[in-house]
């Protein structure tokens, strides 16, 4: 009697004339090491662009209120527009990306990025003024969330099982960079002069670059096993894939499937597409529950205590300036350097879950001992502020690693989205729980949500640590 292994080999072996004769050679380990540093760049300039739009509307805000004679209302509006569409993007492309493929969306997302930043450039004054550059905004969080649900899944598709890990933790160093990048170019064109429009529209300049470098990428060995292109996933192997342990991966991919597919004639049945309800089935919803839940978790106090460091650290009697403002970002890309030089060496889970118990613990002291010393409290923010970006690294490991290869976008890109309701729950509430509740109160509730997020990684966090991604789905989809 034949096996589903035995079937898998007798098929991957079957060579049709169809297959593109212009991928299917074999290349120089040289040509395969710079296709790898190119798509890691392209990605990683992807992230640093994200973190860039968010930034730079910062230091030309008040000459685009008195231009436009905007009102906090309006100009909350514009500010908030990328993180509705964040929340309504990261989905959507997720789902594209698993049903139309990797390099078709991630050269569209980028070609967004470009039409959106240019748009700024032409708008106009008065009344419009304001929707226009809300719906400019939103659809520039369209844009980033694309990248979360599709650059991540691509980028995790070619990386080596060493050192996958560290160069998805890459993306979190460049967004954080792109962020302080855009505080120094906006301040300097806004002190020499530059319109607000110039400054904003910067944006553009590295989007149009991004866009060219994406032209030619090819498509991901793994999406094509999804979709039965599997002499087309081997010959994208041979010209790109370097890494033995990935050629190991991509036929382990090819088996699982074939063996999916021989289990479903057996039984009568076809293998479901990518669907926002295949997340929440018997098999997946654990892989759904911890990607999402962990970001929600990770994000929320983050997003709510470094927004309003300054009139935090003052409730507290120790004031802001340098300590609320550069202290905890510098500490948070501390946190997130020291978890992208450890993880591929010390591993997922021991950077993930320890540190939300110690931030439970941190934000706990916070809230419940109201007269501490002004300066342990600093401390205390300036920890917390460490240990947590650490573990927020995982967030841009876990959902690219975790799902399977026809749910990785779509679950990807949930699991962005749900993060997204966190940082607007921590970005909006904290000012009326600081006005209803008291800071004490507000930080034991922040405690709360850090040890929901300790409980939930203690209980489902895996270890992916030099495992394929075709062992990692197998194993962690119950």
């Amino acid at each position: 009697m034949t096996s589903t292994r035995d079937v898998s080999a007798d098929k991957r072996s079957e060579r049709p004339d169809s297959v593109d004769t212009s991928i299917s050679k074999e290349t120089s380990s040289q040509f395969k090491r710079r296709f790898m540093v190119r798509l890691v760049t392209v990605f990683i300039g992807g992230m640093f662009l994200d973190g860039y739009i968010l930034g730079i509307i910062g230091p030309v805000a008040g000459s685009m209120r008195s231009d436009l004679q905007l009102d906090a209302l309006s100009l909350g509006m514009i500010a908030a527009g990328p993180l509705a569409g964040i929340f309504v993007g990261s989905p959507l492309a997720g789902w594209a990306t698993d049903k139309f493929g990797r390099k078709p969306m991630f050269l569209v997302d980028m070609g967004l990025f470009l039409v959106v930043s240019a748009a700024q450039f032409f708008v106009t004054s008065g009344d419009g003024a304001v929707i226009q550059l809300a719906i400019i905004r939103f659809f520039m969080g369209v844009a980033i969330g694309g990248e979360y649900s599709i650059g991540g899944p691509l980028l995790s598709e070619f990386s080596p099982p060493k050192l996958r890990g560290r160069l998805l933790g890459l993306t979190l160093i460049a967004w954080y960079v792109g962020f302080m990048m855009a505080f120094i170019v906006g301040t300097l064109l806004h002190d020499a002069g530059t319109p607000w429009r110039l400054v904003l529209g910067t944006c553009a300049i590295l989007a149009f670059v991004l866009f060219l470098a994406r032209l030619g990428l090819p498509e991901s060995p793994s999406w094509l096993i999804t979709k039965g292109r599997r002499e087309e996933a081997l010959a994208i192997a041979r010209k790109y894939v370097e890494s033995s342990q990935m050629h190991t991966s991509i036929t382990e991919e090819i088996d699982l499937r074939m063996i999916q597919e021989a289990q479903a004639a057996q039984s009568g049945t076809k293998i479901k597409g990518a669907s926002f309800g295949m997340l929440f089935s018997r098999q997946y919803w654990r892989t759904t529950l911890f990607t999402s839940g962990f970001w929600f978790c990770a994000v929320t106090p983050y997003f709510a205590i470094a927004t309003f460091a300054d009139e935090v650290l003052n409730q507290f009697g120790f004031g802001g300036g340098w300590a609320g403002g550069v202290g905890l970002s510098a500490l948070a890309v501390a946190g997130v350097v020291t978890s992208v030089l450890l993880i591929d060496k010390l591993g997922r889970r021991i950077l993930t879950v320890p540190g939300q118990w110690l931030c439970a613990g941190i934000l706990l002291i916070i809230g419940v001992w109201g007269n501490a010393p002004a300066i342990l409290v600093l401390v205390l923010f300036l920890a917390f502020s460490y240990f947590n970006a650490g573990y927020t690294t995982m967030t841009q490991v876990y959902p690219a690693e975790v799902f399977p290869g026809h749910l990785r976008g779509i679950g990807t890109g949930f699991a962005a989205a749900f993060s997204r309701i966190g940082a607007a729950l921590g970005t909006f509430a904290l000012p009326w729980a600081i006005s209803n509740i008291g800071m004490g109160a507000t930080m034991v509730v922040a405690a709360a949500v850090a040890l929901l997020g300790a409980v939930l990684s203690q209980w489902l966090a895996p270890e992916t640590k030099g495992r394929t991604l075709a062992e990692i789905s197998a194993n962690f989809s119950h």
